[in-house]
């Protein structure tokens, strides 16, 4: 008989503070990326969307990726490892840096290491779990950090944790 394995996040108890998990693949950033993001958020600003502005401007001379962009894609990175199936609410972001800019054609690396957890005193069954995001470009440059807070089901009672 074939066992069926499916790929899924974290229950509260296996999380580990101070873990490191490493998320792979890596996600190589595309102008169409940066354009569609961009536009479909409403966003106008030309550092993203206008070549001859932005070529013109200080220090960068090209386009930045959209530095929303880059914080959904890091937090996106994290989803199928840490609470893809698990996750119950994403409760608040914070301290979110962009230290260097991210550009098209470069290649964004996310990591995440497990800061704190909690049994929430208000829903039984569930935890808090605050995450430390950052993202790296293909030269382990830091490009954006953040932290997250999520609301995570605890096991189902009687689950071992593995």
């Amino acid at each position: 008989m074939t066992q069926d394995i499916i790929q899924r996040g974290l229950y509260y108890e296996e999380f580990v503070v101070d873990a490191r998990y490493l998320h792979r693949p890596g996600r190589t950033a595309t102008e169409a990326d940066n354009v569609l993001f961009t536009t479909l958020t409403m966003n106008t600003q030309a550092l993203h969307l206008d070549a001859a502005f932005a070529d013109a401007q200080e220090p960068f001379h090209a386009r930045l990726m959209n530095s929303m962009w880059t914080l959904s894609t890091m937090v996106g990175a994290s989803v199928a490892q840490l609470t893809q199936g698990t996750l119950v609410a994403q409760l608040g972001l914070g301290d979110i840096t962009f230290p260097k800019p991210l550009f098209a054609g470069d290649t964004l690396y996310t990591e995440s290491i497990i800061l704190e957890k909690r049994l929430s005193s208000s829903r039984p069954g569930q935890g808090i779990v605050r995450i430390a995001h950052t993202g790296r470009n293909q030269d382990d440059t830091v490009v954006a950090t953040a932290t997250r807070s999520v609301l995570v089901r605890a096991l189902p009672e009687g689950t071992p944790a593995q």
